[in-house]
């Protein structure tokens, strides 16, 4: 049962990775580093993963985080950086997620980790990737800084919420998925009603 936390912890931090993919990286380095009140990490990588909390690791994330977010504030760049974005933030939750499975034979780790931390990686980027497009769209890529901003925003506080407080993050990215799923649904109903 103790693994649970963990697991949540990793779910939540990959499902960041679809709003930004090297911040929740940046936050796993931050939270193997910082030491809590008991005088332990904040929290503990699996076997193999320590490289995660190391000091080159944290400045390739931290160069990788900041060329991500600016990226996304260039006309046109955003679109492009979402082609790469998308494989990448599925890889990126993949790892995260397994990095905090302990207790399981390595080929159950992945498995789990691409199940859960991927697809929840995966499943924020196709939202952030259609949010986008729309976007583009409808302001011509003048209302891109916007949303850039609110993903940027949402990588932070996810990332921040995934260290803190998992179960709450888990919860915040359900919301919003099912959100986003009623939105595109209303969307849809709402051309089909146009075209009939």
């Amino acid at each position: 049962m103790e693994a649970v936390p963990l697991i949540l912890i990793g779910i939540a931090l990959s499902a960041t990775c679809g709003f930004r993919v090297f911040v929740p990286l940046l936050a796993v380095n931050i939270g193997a580093r910082a030491i809590n009140a008991d005088g332990e990490p904040r929290i503990e990588l699996a076997d193999g993963f320590a490289w995660l909390g190391s000091d080159i690791a944290l400045l390739i994330f931290l160069v990788a985080s900041i060329v991500e977010i600016g990226g996304y504030y260039v006309p046109w760049i955003d679109n492009l950086l979402d082609s790469i974005a998308s494989p990448a933030a599925v890889i990126a939750g993949t790892l995260i997620t397994a990095s905090f499975i302990t207790g399981m034979e390595p080929w159950l780790q992945w498995v789990l980790g691409l199940i859960a931390g991927g697809g929840s990686a995966g499943a924020v980027q196709a939202a952030t990737v259609v949010t986008r497009a729309s976007s583009t769209v409808t302001t011509g890529g003048l209302g891109n800084p916007v949303v850039a901003t609110v993903e940027t925003s949402g990588a932070f506080l996810g990332s921040a919420l995934g260290i803190l407080a998992a179960p709450i993050a888990v919860g915040v990215f359900v919301l919003l998925l099912v959100s986003g799923l009623w939105i595109w649904w209303r969307r849809q109903k709402r051309k089909l009603a146009e075209a009939t």
